[in-house]
């Protein structure tokens, strides 16, 4: 101990001795001085000092290490640390504790003590702005002396890193994610993605649809949850591609929550139209964690992503209507300073290269209108797997009933069963009328409810069909009679043509 403070003593007297050098001696002359005094440091210094950044990779990638450290530290910081942040998982019902910036901890590890710091450095333009930065540079620094640096760096580490991970594995919650618009407000640049818990109770339990296909979607997802030495082996990106199609109102959101709730994964909601351009598309994506749901929904409105290459080969036909309306032009420059994601930096993110950043990814693309997707999009590799969701059946039915009444029977079942067979109707429009609206309406009056519904709907859907038919007839005479004026007009000229050809012969040869 004694050597130790002395060394320390020695390197206050030092760092004090070059600031009064670099007052009396021309800026040249310390420039040229550092690394030499560099190396005296180092050599009365007796800490070594390692150092944890939140971000890898020109902060592509929030690192894991760091992640963990924060865990495992923890618990060390509410025993210990005078500031601490404070966090509320599992449901409300506990209280993660971590160390606040410039704040330390003391840790041992097979009787030799470290020593923790959390650390913030923020950029200047955010200090004069006084806005909150997400962009500054968060890191843990441990510092232990130097004659242990072998114990730490070959046990001690790994030995944090593994504790870290078990413990944010018992104390995890699910979250939901949304991005954030990429441009600044006021010099303040927002993070990538914000959070809320996710709580969505949907089971597959609880989901409205055929049994058979419900087991086997199940039967999918946890292979798949299960498939990373598969995935390793056939040369494969651990990632599956789900496409959820069908009417408004068939529970596609709701498969999503239970997928979630199945595999305990986080999920992210991508919304395009906030990306500005294909690099922030990437940047987004791989910040997604691992055992993760990316979800985009109505993915043909979402952006133009469909006919991209038409768009191309009408470009210059564009552009030349543009210079004649001024309109038009600042309309489309305006589209184009919305976004510039395109569908080719789209598919690269969920089925080139960056796809791999990552493991145990669902990707999800929804839509009402599958027709409108580009074949491209649509190809095995990027959508692993279709799914219709389709009008309510009996099956989903009787999960409704379960649900929202608590029974497995009654005898309108059979006349239920019957209307569904002939008329289409969305699980949300069949659970809104089996819910009861009062506390007088009994399991008989909302089964009767939907019965009534499902009749109307019938007689809706038969005098749509026929008002359809009708619009069809009459389309087809009125192109018949103009088919006919056409014959009629053709062969009038024909005769006309015929008279003309006749009397031009007479008077040739009256002549």
């Amino acid at each position: 101990m004694m050597v130790e403070m002395w060394s320390l003593v020695t390197m206050g007297c030092l760092m004090v001795g070059y600031a009064k050098f670099k007052q009396f001696f021309p800026y040249q002359f310390p420039g040229y001085f550092d690394k030499y005094f560099r190396k005296l440091v180092s050599f009365a210094y007796p800490y070594v000092e390692i150092t944890f950044d939140e971000f890898t990779g020109e902060r592509m990638k929030r690192s894991e290490a760091y992640s963990a450290i924060k865990t495992y530290l923890s618990d060390k910081s509410s025993a210990s640390a005078k500031r601490l942040k404070a966090d509320v998982v599992k449901d409300s019902q506990s209280v993660v504790l971590s160390m606040d910036y410039n704040e330390e901890v003391i840790d041992e590890f097979q009787g030799v003590k470290v020593c923790w710091s959390a650390k913030k450095t923020t950029p200047k333009t955010q200090r004069i702005s006084g806005y909150p930065d997400d962009d500054a540079k968060k890191f843990y620094r441990l510092t232990v002396h130097k004659r242990h640096r072998e114990l730490i760096t070959q046990s001690y580490v790994s030995h944090v890193l593994k504790e870290g991970k078990e413990i944010a594995t018992k104390n995890r919650q699910q979250n939901l994610y949304s991005n954030n618009r990429s441009h600044n407000w006021h010099g303040y640049k927002r993070s990538k993605w914000s959070n809320v818990v996710f709580e969505h109770p949907a089971t597959f339990d609880t989901l409205a649809m055929d049994v058979k296909q419900k087991e086997e979607i199940k039967n999918d997802l946890i292979k798949f949850s299960k498939g990373k030495d598969y995935y390793a082996r056939i040369g494969k990106a651990w990632k599956r591609g789900y496409l959820l199609y069908g009417p408004p109102g068939t529970g596609k959101s709701s498969m999503i929550a239970a997928t979630a709730n199945l595999l305990d994964y986080d999920v992210y909601d991508l919304e395009l139209t906030a990306v500005k351009e294909n690099s922030e598309l990437r940047r987004l994506l791989i910040n997604t964690s691992n055992k993760s749901i990316v979800v985009i929904e109505d993915i043909d409105c979402s952006l133009d992503l469909t006919g991209q290459r038409e768009k191309k080969k009408t470009k210059e036909k564009d552009s030349n209507a543009d210079e004649l309306d001024p309109v038009a032009k600042k309309v489309k420059e305006e589209g184009e300073k919305e976004s510039k994601v395109t569908l080719s930096g789209l598919l690269n993110c969920i089925d080139g290269l960056w796809s791999a950043c990552g493991g145990a990814r669902i990707i999800v693309f929804t839509t009402n209108h599958v027709e409108k997707l580009d074949p491209a999009l649509m190809r095995r590799g990027r959508m692993d797997k279709y799914i219709e969701m389709s009008y309510c059946c009996f099956d989903a039915f009787k999960v409704l009933a379960k649900n929202y009444l608590e029974i497995d029977s009654h005898s309108l079942f059979g006349e239920i069963e019957r209307l569904l067979g002939v008329t289409k109707m969305t699980p949300a429009d069949v659970a809104e009328n089996l819910m009861p609206k009062s506390d007088y309406d009994t399991e008989e009056t909302c089964l009767e409810r939907l019965i009534e519904a499902l009749k109307v709907a019938k007689e809706e859907a038969i005098k749509k069909a026929e008002e359809e038919a009708r619009a069809k007839a009459e389309k087809e005479e009125k192109k018949r009679n103009n088919l006919s004026k056409e014959v009629k007009e053709v062969k009038e000229n024909v005769v006309a043509a015929k008279e003309v050809k006749e009397n031009g012969f007479a008077a040739k040869e009256v002549k």
